[in-house]
């Protein structure tokens, strides 16, 4: 697992909605840089194993779009979720779980959680690479904290979910103690 000083350096393949394309369906492909994302903004980021899958689907990623508003009167810019998961997947996943504030960013080719340092093998769950889950804040491409889940290992038995959460990247924003993980805020199903 690295420790690096600043958010690496990648292009990231998205898909956004645009009306200019004819069809039923209507996007594009649209590169985005790491500078396009991080330069000049106050980002909080999130990263999970996967789309569809019960603690990211029911918590983690539910939770931070419940407390948007929050983080906004926080001084943050843009709530971002990082999966290695591609562009179509990300945007279903979105739909279904209702993700209007925060920005689902498809990492498909694992690059920027590796040169992260955060890739790891989930073989033993029939996922292969994935990230490990963590969260962090950046300002202005420069990574300022990260809370890394315990246990940072491939092939881990377990999946925990402790400090990456949004209540905690919350209250470290707010100068306070956080209260931990919540409850989740709805059922998973799949």
């Amino acid at each position: 697992m690295a420790v690096i000083e600043r958010v690496p350096s990648v292009i990231f393949h998205t898909r956004v909605r645009d009306e200019a394309v004819p069809g039923p369906n209507p996007f594009r492909w649209q590169d985005l840089s790491s500078d396009e994302i991080f330069a000049g903004k106050k980002v909080v980021v999130f990263s999970l194993p996967g789309a569809f899958t019960p603690t990211c689907s029911s918590n983690h990623l539910p939770r931070y779009e419940e407390l948007h508003d929050q983080f906004k009167a926080a001084g943050v810019d843009q709530i971002i979720c990082i999966s290695v998961n591609d562009a179509f997947v990300m945007y279903q996943w979105g739909k279904q779980v209702g993700a209007n504030h925060v920005f689902l960013l498809p990492d498909g080719n694992a690059e920027f959680t590796r040169k992260m340092g955060m890739l790891v093998d989930k073989s033993n769950l029939g996922f292969g690479p994935r990230s490990w889950r963590y969260s962090m804040l950046v300002d202005d491409g420069r990574i300022e904290k990260v809370f890394i889940e315990p246990g940072f290992d491939d092939n881990c038995p377990v999946d925990p979910f402790e400090v990456s959460d949004a209540d905690t990247m919350l209250a470290y924003l707010k100068g306070t103690q956080s209260a931990g993980v919540s409850e989740p805020s709805r059922a998973f199903v799949g």
